[in-house]
């Protein structure tokens, strides 16, 4: 709320503070007058059960005295100490002469001085005691007891207290009820119609009219609201008047009429916009210019109002759309779209979308009752690749068009055109891929890990090849990234994982005591059920986990490093040895890797190819096997080409390695020999 609609005096307040005391004032008198009454009445109690107490024993006295029987007398007294409020007795003769007398203590009370002035500390209760003679009444002696008042007192005192108390409390709730009723239907509606004003935007004031109170519906509050939404509205009406002819004005200079799709200009200046955003994040632009494939034909064909259709039709398909990384889309021309994509990192994403494209624009369009089909011609550009700025990309990306129309219908061309053959090979890579597993195109090589201190094999990497059949072996570098972004490397990493598990185990019915390593790429550590899978195959193949090596990259479990510890810690629990592979080329962070369950880091090739020839890696891989040696972590180095490597690897106290000095990836049957051959080398 603005502080304009703070008031400086609050009426509720002020009404609050006059009905609370006025209210204190009425309950305290009403209270003071049942106290008084309260006191007249306990005050006739006490007398007149004293009065009862000595009707009650009166004859016995009597007896006592007529007898002068002392032993009745005491008992007589005796008996009226049954009662707490009685704290004495006697029983005397007509001339004073005590027949029997008793006492006892007053009533400890913590309310005592309070009680004693107001109702006196003990009263004193006197009856005569006589017989009667022929026709009088003679008179043997007087009967005396002495009430103390504290127990009666103590109670009235405690009714007393409460009488005040509760009322009042009952004034003082009576005056916040009237509070709260004041307040719920004239304060509390005052305060929220003011906070409606407050929200009313000067701007569009019809926006935001103001709500009736609840309760308040045809009263005074409800006319005042009604009479302030009419003058809101009006003004809104005529603002909104202006702003609408205003924007017609805009929308006509800045957006095709019959599509609703930016123009020309403004298409140029959205571009603009993504370029911006694309310099800043250092990103990728893509520009597709969409021609229609003899849309004049259709014209007159179908006629002009058919070909009006198709294009809103058209203009509907590239703007409702489910991806999510497009920009926008404009007309500029007749027959000629253009479509904006960012946030791509490469220029294969701008090639799906190309596709996507062409699908959506060539399904039949329906007009007037008529199937219509159309294709269309797509150039493309892409930022920064192609140019720096919005029409000269856009200008390039005509040009890609017109040439990739004057070659073909229905198609897409790269303005550059190496780039659009690396995309185009790229897209025919991928359908083989799609293809390879179920034609046994994979095979697995091994490449033995060894001790270089004791000449032992330890263990194999199981490695992927791909041996297409046309275009011989591709390298696992061009078609593992092509896995992992189509999401087919989780088929295939559960074929690899099965086939080495499998080979372990045949290995082990051998009598060799290898470790297999294996490869986890990052899809596959992510998906939900890569425990089970794992524990799954191992025991398909009765395989015992201490057999497996899962190697894993340092950028894999750094994408959601919690999920992956849980994951490998599970994996290591169950007895499943995990290493770190290329470590050092990635976040090498030693906070990290204390939280990790890893028993191996291998150090990347690339520090161990020039180690002694440049000191920088050397100084590298010595502080991989420092830093493993202070975690009791063991090293393996990787890519050992050269028995000056290997010696110096061992003095520093990293004896594991793998390497093309030792054996390149082999097949069964030359891993198998190899092993009988290094073992038994001197």
């Amino acid at each position: 709320m603005r502080t304009l609609f703070q008031p400086e005096r609050r009426l509720g307040y002020r009404i609050l503070r006059w009905v609370l005391i006025t209210a204190f004032t009425v309950g305290l008198m009403i209270g003071s007058i049942q106290i008084f009454i309260d006191f007249r009445t306990v005050s006739h109690e006490l007398d007149e059960r004293a009065q009862q107490t000595l009707a009650l024993v009166r004859e016995a006295a009597t007896q006592a005295v007529y007898s002068i029987d002392e032993d009745l007398a005491e008992q007589v007294i005796d008996g009226l100490f049954e009662q707490q409020s009685i704290r004495g007795g006697e029983i005397v003769h007509p001339d004073g002469m005590p027949l029997a007398r008793a006492d006892r203590s007053l009533t400890d009370s913590p309310y005592r001085s309070l009680t004693d002035a107001i109702f006196g500390q003990q009263r004193t209760y006197r009856v005569d005691l006589v017989r009667t003679q022929g026709d009088e009444k003679v008179k043997y002696g007087q009967l005396i007891i002495e009430v103390d008042t504290a127990p009666q007192a103590t109670l009235w005192l405690e009714r007393a207290s409460l009488i005040l108390l509760s009322g009042i409390a009952r004034a003082l709730i009576l005056g916040l009820v009237l509070y709260v009723v004041y307040h719920l239907l004239v304060t509390r509606p005052l305060f929220r119609i003011a906070e409606d004003l407050s929200n009313v935007d000067p701007a569009d004031p019809g926006q935001h009219l103001l709500q009736t109170p609840k309760g308040h519906d045809r009263d005074e509050l409800d006319t005042w609201v009604k009479a302030t939404n009419e003058l809101l509205t009006a003004i809104s009406e005529t603002q909104q008047k202006h702003q609408d002819a205003q924007d017609r004005i805009t929308r006509l200079s800045r957006y095709d009429s019959l599509t609703g799709l930016p123009n020309r200009d403004m298409f140029l200046s959205l571009l603009n916009g993504a370029l911006e955003n694309a310099r800043r994040q250092r990103g990728m632009v893509a520009i597709f210019c969409l021609g229609l494939d003899d849309f004049k034909t259709l014209n007159e064909q179908y006629g002009f109002s058919s070909g009006d259709q198709l294009l809103q039709v058209i203009a509907e398909r590239i703007t409702n759309n489910s991806q999510d990384n497009l920009v926008n889309g404009g007309r500029l021309g007749a027959d000629q779209f253009a479509v904006i994509q960012g946030g791509i990192r490469e220029t294969y994403q701008a090639a799906a979308m190309a596709e996507w494209l062409l699908h959506e624009l060539s399904r039949p369009v329906t007009v007037s009752g008529k199937e219509i089909s159309i294709t269309a011609t797509i150039g493309v550009a892409v930022y920064p690749d192609d140019a720096l700025q919005s029409d000269r990309l856009l200008q390039k990306a005509e040009q890609s068009m017109t040439l990739a129309k004057s070659e073909g219908r229905n198609r897409f061309q790269f303005y550059v055109a190496s780039v659009d053959q690396a995309i185009r090979e790229r897209k025919h890579l991928e359908r083989d891929l799609d293809m390879a597993l179920a034609q046994r195109q994979f095979h697995l090589v091994y490449q033995p890990q060894v001790d270089m201190d004791t000449h032992r094999v330890l263990g194999a990497e199981a490695l992927l090849r791909w041996q297409h059949p046309e275009r011989g072996f591709i390298p696992p570098d061009e078609f593992i990234p092509l896995a992992e972004l189509n999401l087919s490397i989780i088929e295939i990493g559960y074929w690899v994982l099965d086939e080495a598990c499998r080979q372990a185990r045949e290995w082990m019915d051998q009598g060799l005591a290898l470790r297999m390593s294996v490869n986890l790429s990052p899809v596959q550590l992510r998906q939900n059920n890569i425990v089970d899978v794992i524990l799954g195959v191992l025991r398909q193949h009765d395989l015992p986990p201490s057999r497996l090596e899962l190697e894993v990259t340092e950028t894999s479990f750094m994408q959601n490093l919690d999920d992956a510890i849980g994951k490998l810690s599970r994996l290591r629990d169950e007895g499943i040895r995990v290493a770190v592979d290329d470590f050092g080329t990635g976040y090498s962070s030693l906070t990290y890797l204390k939280r990790l369950p890893v028993h191996h880091l291998k150090i990347d090739k690339q520090f161990i190819r020039d180690l002694l020839a440049n000191e920088e890696d050397t100084q590298i891989a010595n502080t991989i096997i420092d830093l493993g040696r202070s975690l009791s972590l063991d090293v393996i180095a990787e890519g050992v080409e050269t028995e000056e490597q290997s010696v110096y690897l061992v003095n520093r106290g990293c004896v594991m390695a793998q390497g093309y000095y030792f054996s390149k990836p082999v097949d069964v049957e030359q891993f198998q020999a190899f092993i009988d051959t290094f073992e038994t080398r001197p």
